[in-house]
């Protein structure tokens, strides 16, 4: 498993360089249609390419660009750009987002923040923040007591829900990279998805989630370090009680 992480860890390097030093504005240019249903970018595609090089002699890759790749018996679900839109704006908050999966169930997720340098690690009994430029750095990843604000990914999708969250007083950013989101759980007061439930957005975050209060649909992810916020949420966003 470590194996894994290094080899991960490596290829989040090399792609922040590649996106840091870049200076080819052809690669801004949409490219087609990925597996996942957004368009590619051919930085995404750049990207994915990195990530197969350093990571498919450890499984199948199952890539938001271009879906399965190569083959074996674990599967690794990998967005190579968390938050591409962010990155072609150069707003800094984008990244990646990598899970490993053995007989269906993950059991290695690594979320790095390419704008930050930080990476969020998870396998086995190890939870930490490692850093890009800095690996033998390891912070244990606990929870913030002082939490302000929490995160609405596709909040402008959902304005009947921003305004009874603002009316609740829940201050809220919506960044707009859901695995960065999600890997950021224990620090912000909560995290809310509302969309398309795609793994290449949510198997590595979910996995760094654990050990917080959770709620999941098809269509909704609420999840929160504190139990009275969570089920304020839950009774916002209209979820049974015995479903919470």
């Amino acid at each position: 498993m470590q194996d894994f992480i290094d080899a991960t860890l490596y290829a989040c390097r090399e792609v922040e360089k590649f996106l840091r030093n870049n200076t080819d504005i052809s690669l801004f240019k949409p490219r087609n249609i990925g597996a996942g249903g957004d368009v590619s970018m051919g930085f995404d595609l750049e990207a994915e390419q990195i990530f197969i090089r350093h990571l498919s002699c450890f499984g199948q890759i199952s890539s938001e660009e271009s879906g399965l790749i190569g083959e074996g018996k674990d599967l690794i679900i990998l967005d190579p750009i968390d938050g591409s839109d962010n990155f072609k704006s150069l707003f800094p908050y984008y990244g990646a987002s990598i899970a490993l999966q053995q007989e269906g169930q993950t059991v290695a997720a690594v979320v790095a923040n390419f704008a930050s340098g930080e990476c969020f690690v998870r396998f086995e009994q190890k939870h930490y923040i490692t850093f890009l430029n800095n690996f033998s750095t390891q912070k244990p990843v606990s929870q913030h007591a002082y939490s302000k604000v929490g995160i609405f990914e596709k909040a402008v999708l959902h304005p009947k829900y921003s305004a009874l969250l603002i009316e609740s007083g829940l201050k809220f950013r919506s960044p707009g990279a859901v695995a960065l989101s999600l890997a950021y759980a224990h620090f912000v007061k909560y995290v809310v998805f509302f969309g398309t439930m795609r793994p290449y957005d949510i198997e590595a975050g979910i996995f760094l989630c654990e050990g917080l209060f959770r709620y999941q649909d098809n269509h909704l992810l609420i999840i929160s370090k504190e139990r009275d916020v969570f089920e304020h949420l839950c009774n916002i966003f209209q979820i049974p009680k015995e479903s919470a």
